[in-house]
């Protein structure tokens, strides 16, 4: 084994001299792994980046895990169950769960001097995670949310205020019809913007005290409850202890409890972003193709070149496996070169673009206005491995050319 590493070795520095005719189809090989490698890691970069802002915002609205009625339909005019605080401190001491909170909804509609516009208030109590909203507020503040008295502040979304022509501390006048019309002044407190356009231009966020009066519910009624979860991973595990304790129990009003995922009460978004993975192995198919081909066509140079020397080591008493041996250790010299380079191109893009933004996206499309990334050390180590194995893989074909080789007429080759 040291010694075909030896030969290897020697071929490969022997490459450096400009004589050799090999030259430029090294060149071109190692080229080719090294775009190759930079693509499949930029590639899988976004769509791991782009899933997670993607999930990250459907679960800011509406957590990992929501328990409603269970005779509730999909729209937003839901019907209440109770959340007791036995039941919440029972939820938060399921295995897997980090926090437990309530909300209740109420459509609407907003009215202004001009325009009037549809939307979903969202009532919250003063337990609720706001975390998310804080984190993309671009003006004014998140208020003070109470389940005991009305507030009458809310947090409003970009998209809305730009409709309605709304700024931090205006008065607007909502609407709801239930049996009669009834009518609510809130005042903003803050503006968020979260790109998430079905969200975005939906949702207004106020005290759950607001929305139950407007429900004509009980102070322990409430539209669901959310549970967030420490591991996405475990989401269906977590789910599974949640619905044995709660699915098919009735509260003291003879609602029914039911529990969902947030991929069952979004499944649209989920099967959109899984159709993503498709999109990643056929780039990474068809880069490991361009990189396996490149190689081949180098080494098949290579042999060629070096027939006189395949013919003297062949009389020499070497046998077919050790050259063979002697050129695919010469190729993974070359693939290991270019997989540098490509490691090096890709992983600078994407810091580039982490760090600087400079690929920029129609956020009405696309839900974020810049190219995200993602990704974690694993899976970048695994794509590695996976393109040396499969490129050296495909060069065990082409080296059964040097079987073919007879010493006694490649000696006399030039």
């Amino acid at each position: 084994m040291m010694f075909e590493l030896f030969i290897a070795k020697r071929i490969y520095l022997s490459n450096d001299s400009r004589k050799q005719v090999s030259k430029p189809a090294v060149r071109i090989a190692m080229l080719g792994i090294a775009i190759g490698l930079a693509v499949m890691i930029v590639s899988v970069s976004v769509v791991i980046g782009f899933k997670q802002e993607v999930r990250e915002k459907v679960i800011g609205f509406g957590s990992h895990i929501q328990i409603s009625n269970f005779d509730s339909n999909q729209s937003y005019e839901t019907r209440p169950v109770a959340a007791t605080d036995s039941l919440l401190s029972a939820l938060a001491s399921v295995d897997g769960v980090s926090h437990v909170q309530r909300f209740s909804t109420k459509p609407g509609i907003i009215k202004t001097d001009e325009d009037f516009q549809g939307m979903v208030l969202k009532g919250v109590g003063p337990e609720y995670d706001l975390s998310f909203f804080r984190g993309h507020l671009l003006e004014g503040e998140i208020p003070s949310f109470s389940d005991s008295s009305a507030t009458n502040n809310v947090v409003i979304s970009k998209a809305l205020a730009d409709k309605l022509q709304l700024k931090l501390g205006n008065k607007i006048y909502t609407y709801y019809i239930q049996d009669d019309v009834r009518a609510r002044r809130l005042t903003v407190k803050g503006i968020y913007q979260t790109n998430f356009s079905e969200y975005d231009n939906l949702f207004i966020l106020g005290d759950i005290y607001t929305v139950n009066r407007l429900n004509k519910w009980e102070p322990e009624q409430v539209s669901g409850i959310e549970i967030q979860i420490g591991d996405y991973d475990q989401l269906d595990d977590t789910e599974e202890r949640i619905s044995a304790q709660v699915n098919g129990r009735q509260d003291e009003y003879g609602s029914t409890y039911y529990s969902q995922t947030i991929q069952q009460l979004n499944p649209q978004i989920f099967a959109w972003l899984d159709l993503l993975d498709l999109n990643v192995w056929v780039i990474l198919i068809l880069m490991i193709g361009v990189a396996g081909f490149t190689m081949i066509s180098g080494l098949l140079i290579i042999i060629l070149e070096r027939t006189n020397m395949i013919g003297v080591l062949k009389a020499l008493g070497a046998n077919n496996l050790m050259i063979r041996k002697i050129f695919l250790y010469f190729s993974v010299f070359l693939i290991g070169k270019g997989m540098l380079w490509g490691n090096i191109v890709g992983f600078a893009i994407c810091f580039i673009q982490n760090y600087f933004h400079v690929i920029k996206l129609e956020p009405e499309t696309y839900y974020v206005d810049t190219v995200p990334i993602g990704g974690n050390i694993w899976i970048f180590l695994l794509l590695n491995i996976c393109s040396l194995l499969v490129s050296v893989l495909m060069l065990l074909g082409p080296s059964y050319l040097i079987t073919k080789i007879n010493p006694s007429k490649s000696i006399r080759y030039e």
